[in-house]
């Protein structure tokens, strides 16, 4: 028996849909899935603090650098690319600007300058010089100091140092001034010397690092020219501790009746501003109190109030104690950020002439050299602006530092970038070439200060005398005679610097903070 399937048209019309469905679901594209591809995430490493100080290097000096207009940004500048602080500096100072000079006066310190300012050293307490190429002398001796204690003399020849002497000591071999500089001015703990005093007796000594309180007036003396007194006196840094002594000493010179002025400058590199304010009082005239004596200008953005960097540098009190200021930017502590900096009396950047004590002054000479800088550079300006002719140079064109900064603590470091400019009553600064002299003499190492034969010190007295700087230099070895060139006097003085003196203009006046 045959069976048929017979279905019926309702039967036939679902298989139909089924088959449709199958086929349909056969060919429908499933969807792609996108793979799952891992998140990986790089931790954030925090800067190292060797990068945050270069940063902050950078940062500073962007908005106080008086200079700043060369200077790129951050971005551009990439200040965590230097190998190391100084490159950053170095590469700072390399940087163009407006008016810039070479910049000879940026630097970073590890806290020595505010101990050297304080008056406080820790060195052998001498320097040296050489009288000619074969010839090295002591420069001066610092009263207080180990090399003092030993009866150590400026002018003395040296001709022996840590069992070196002879040829091995000669200036014109490199690798001498290396050994020389490095014995004197190096880190050793100790130094041995034979010297030669001016009676041709030898002396064998060893001196020994010390920390002392630093007198940086090395000598005062009174001569008698014809019927005037003539006063003397050598100031090497203007520290902050020696303003008493320099009031002292100028009131002595009144009290002998003294009516002209020798101020020696001649190894003095500058120091603080205060105290150049105070030996500038002592010695104008009391005519020109009331008068300008200079005025400071600032870096434009410490002028204009957008340096806010610097309210990460807080204001101390002449204590050391923070300042209040409810409308400084840090709310209640004042800081650097507060200050006004418009040159402007109303700011406080007038300085005017304010005179101390009684002496008067008709005639004033200053004995500069190469490294007279700075705050000595201060003073003479100030009174040039006021005295004219009166006021004397005598020696070598200054150094040339019209600029002064206040040090700005980063980490472990300070650094120092000029941050203001001073100018006279006249509007005369600027002097970045240095200060002409009236009188172009070398320095004479063969004598100690106050010696009447002394160069610098006879030409002043002869001008006291005679209105002329004639100088009788028979008989003594002066460089100038034995054909040291200025260039070669130049260099000599870059190799000895003295690595524990300072040279620059600390501003530790006193602040106005700007009104909100």
């Amino acid at each position: 028996m045959q069976y048929k399937l017979i279905l019926k048209p309702l039967n036939i019309l679902f298989v139909l849909s089924f088959g449709v469905l199958i086929f349909a679901s056969a060919c429908k594209k499933e969807p792609k899935v996108k793979p799952i591809i891992p998140v990986v995430t790089t931790p954030i490493v925090p800067p190292t603090r060797a990068e945050l100080t270069r940063d902050s290097i950078f940062l500073y000096s962007k908005e106080t650098y008086l200079w700043n207009d060369g200077m790129p940004t951050y971005d551009l500048f990439k200040p965590r690319s230097y190998a190391n602080d100084q490159a950053v500096l170095d590469a700072i100072i390399k940087l163009p600007g407006t008016n810039k000079p070479t910049d000879k006066y940026s630097f970073l310190d590890d806290g020595g300058v505010s101990t050297s300012l304080g008056g406080v050293s820790g060195d052998f307490g001498f320097s040296i010089f050489y009288n000619n190429s074969e010839d090295l002398r002591i420069k001066y001796v610092s009263p207080n100091s180990p090399a003092a204690a030993t009866d150590l003399k400026r002018g003395y020849q040296i001709t022996s140092i840590n069992g070196r002497s002879g040829s091995d000591l000669s200036s014109s071999v490199q690798a001498n001034l290396t050994f020389v500089s490095g014995a004197v001015f190096g880190s050793a703990n100790s130094v041995s010397l034979t010297v030669k005093k001016p009676d041709g007796t030898s002396h064998n000594l060893t001196i020994v690092r010390g920390s002392y309180s630093n007198n940086p007036i090395f000598a005062t003396k009174l001569f008698t020219v014809g019927s005037k007194k003539v006063a003397y006196i050598v100031y090497n840094s203007f520290t902050t501790n020696s303003r008493d002594a320099l009031r002292a000493a100028i009131a002595k010179f009144h009290t002998d009746g003294a009516s002209e002025l020798v101020v020696d400058l001649r190894y003095n590199g500058g120091g603080s501003v205060a105290t150049a304010e105070v030996l500038t009082n002592l010695i104008a005239p009391a005519s020109v109190s009331g008068q300008v004596m200079y005025t400071t200008f600032w870096t434009k953005t410490m002028q204009d109030g957008t340096a806010k960097i610097l309210a990460n540098q807080p204001l101390l009190d002449a204590s050391g104690k923070l300042q209040t200021f409810t409308g400084g930017v840090n709310g209640k502590w004042a800081t650097y950020a507060d200050i006004d900096y418009r040159p402007s009396v109303a700011a406080g950047n007038v300085e005017n002439f304010a005179k101390e004590g009684s002496a008067n002054f008709k005639k004033i000479y200053f004995l500069v050299l190469s490294g007279t800088a700075s705050a000595s550079e201060l003073v003479i300006n100030n009174l040039q602006g006021v005295m004219n002719t009166d006021v004397k140079l005598i020696g070598r064109k200054t150094y040339g530092k019209p600029v002064g900064f206040f040090a700005i603590n980063i980490d472990q470091l300070d650094l120092y970038v000029p941050q203001f400019e001073t100018k006279n009553q006249k509007n005369v600064g600027g002097y970045y070439a240095g200060l002409t002299v009236d009188k172009d003499l070398f320095d004479d190492v063969t004598k100690d200060f106050g010696d009447e034969k002394e160069t610098l010190l006879a030409a002043a007295l002869s001008y006291s005398e005679k209105g002329t700087f004639s100088v009788t230099t028979k008989g003594n070895t002066l460089s100038s005679l034995s054909g040291m060139s200025l260039i070669q006097e130049r260099v000599l003085n870059e190799a000895l610097e003295d690595r524990n003196s300072f040279n620059g203009m600390v501003d530790d006046t006193r602040k106005k903070l700007r009104i909100k």
